[in-house]
């Protein structure tokens, strides 16, 4: 199969979340015939609610700063699938992604012949044994696995991680979770295994008892950042952050984080203390990668700066807790500055209540609907949003939206996209196609100058 013809497949398999499956055997039926590529590089394993994304790639450029080849695998994607997969911050290839997802097809065609795979794999398990195959034929010294949803018969937990990791615990993905903090802790729990280390970044009280229980009872030595790691000299530098960090008496000063929000932070904090963790087995990690690895950490999609003059942010805020985050760095940054909000969501979650967070902050609210088949209609946002703001535009293209809320704003205003993952993508594509068709008028008009 060539590149293109994978997409394909891909897109036949539907989205994410359309036939989720939860569940080990499947992804180790397939992995098993190509020699279990998965084994043959130690990883890490993060998992949470929010922070999950930002934690990884924090924890991958630390690694990678310390000299090891890093895989990163993480999702969902922004707008090449390609971006899930990453070797030393590069994104695979087409080639290479072509090569590896054609070796997981070809071993999926023959499970099914053979009557031992009862069905096609998921989109996600698909993409996460091309991810374990393909960091397996680069030769990675490491890898970092972001948990797709919950943890405990999430695809990527079919390791056995040097170090696990949890971020916040908060309510999302419920109808496949649980109900309560509880309970959706007690599935990221899942990623804890006997006698590893675990970093728990968790602050609610109820779900932080449940990842105490269960490192209890498998014997993994629990290390909650929040109470052992010490934070110093916190510095706010225009929404970025510089900070010292102490862990057992390793003190390491002057961090720099490029990430903008005060949320980052926790993220940088659960990273350092995972790569503390990590030296106990048996990694070289000295201080100098964990300052380089944060200073040079990128993660797109959460507080990402687009424009300068307005202010354009995007974030992929799509549950109540990321919504909270975002309005906390609107109120703290951006005081005294006219805001317009351009939003989405999807049609499974809160957007009664993320409304209540965000609505409030913006003068104008543009809402809008990306082209996934889970995407509320802005009619659909506009009737269940508890907060209605004194101005509300309905434009259902995403880019047009973002077009129109930066025309109506000054230079000194602020713009910020948010509720969906699949708004940023969409955004970020139509600006990709926009400078791509720019440099390509620029050549055309060079040839025939």
């Amino acid at each position: 199969m060539n590149y293109p013809e994978c997409l394909n497949y891909l897109d036949d398999l539907g989205h994410e979340l359309r036939g989720v499956k939860f569940g080990l055997e499947t992804i180790t039926k397939i992995l098993g015939p190509l020699g279990d590529p998965h084994r043959r590089y130690p990883t890490a394993i993060v998992a949470g609610t929010n922070g999950k994304g930002s934690t990884s790639a924090i924890l991958a450029s630390i690694l990678s700063h310390a000299g090891y080849r890093t895989g990163l695998y993480t999702s969902p994607h922004l707008v090449r699938v390609n971006e899930r997969m990453q070797v030393n911050g590069r994104e695979i290839s087409d080639e290479d992604f072509a090569q590896s997802f054609s070796a997981i097809r070809e071993t999926v065609d023959s499970l099914l012949a053979q009557k031992l795979l009862e069905s096609r794999p998921s989109f996600f398990e698909f993409l996460t044994a091309t991810a374990f195959l393909h960091f397996a034929r680069a030769r990675v010294d490491f890898a970092v696995l972001e948990v797709g949803m919950g943890g405990r018969l999430d695809a990527t937990n079919i390791t056995e991680p040097r170090v696990a990791v949890i971020t916040n615990i908060d309510l999302d993905h419920q109808q496949y979770l649980g109900a309560t903090r509880a309970e959706i802790a007690r599935e990221k729990a899942g990623v804890i295994k006997p006698s590893r280390p675990v970093v728990s970044a968790c602050a609610d009280p109820e779900a932080a008892a449940v990842i105490r229980r269960r490192a209890e009872e498998l014997g993994a030595p629990l290390i909650e950042a929040a109470s052992l790691a010490r934070i110093a000299n916190l510095r706010d530098c225009q929404g970025r952050f510089e900070f010292d960090f102490e862990l057992n008496g390793d003190y390491i000063s002057d961090l720099v984080l490029p990430l903008l929000g005060r949320f980052q932070v926790d993220n940088a904090v659960a990273a350092v203390t995972a790569a503390c963790q990590l030296r106990g087995e048996r990694l070289r990690i000295p201080r100098s990668a964990i300052l380089e690895g944060l200073r040079h950490a990128s993660w797109p999609g959460r507080l990402e700066k687009i424009n300068e003059r307005p202010l354009v942010l995007l974030d992929g805020a799509h549950n109540p807790a990321g919504a909270r985050a975002v309005a906390a760095f609107v109120r703290d940054q951006l005081k005294g500055r006219k805001m317009r909000l351009v939003y989405a969501s999807m049609r499974d979650k809160a957007i009664g209540e993320i409304s209540d967070i965000l609505f409030p902050l913006a003068e104008e609210v543009y809402l809008t609907q990306p082209e996934q088949p889970r995407a509320a209609t802005p009619g659909e946002i506009l009737a269940a949003a508890r907060f209605q703001p004194a101005r509300i535009i309905l434009e259902p293209n995403p880019s047009r939206a973002l077009e129109r809320a930066v025309q109506a704003s000054s230079p000194e205003d602020a713009v910020l996209a948010a509720g969906s993952l699949f708004l940023v993508g969409a955004i970020k594509e139509s600006r990709c196609a926009e400078q791509l068709g720019a440099a390509a008028a620029a050549r055309s008009l060079a040839v025939t100058s």
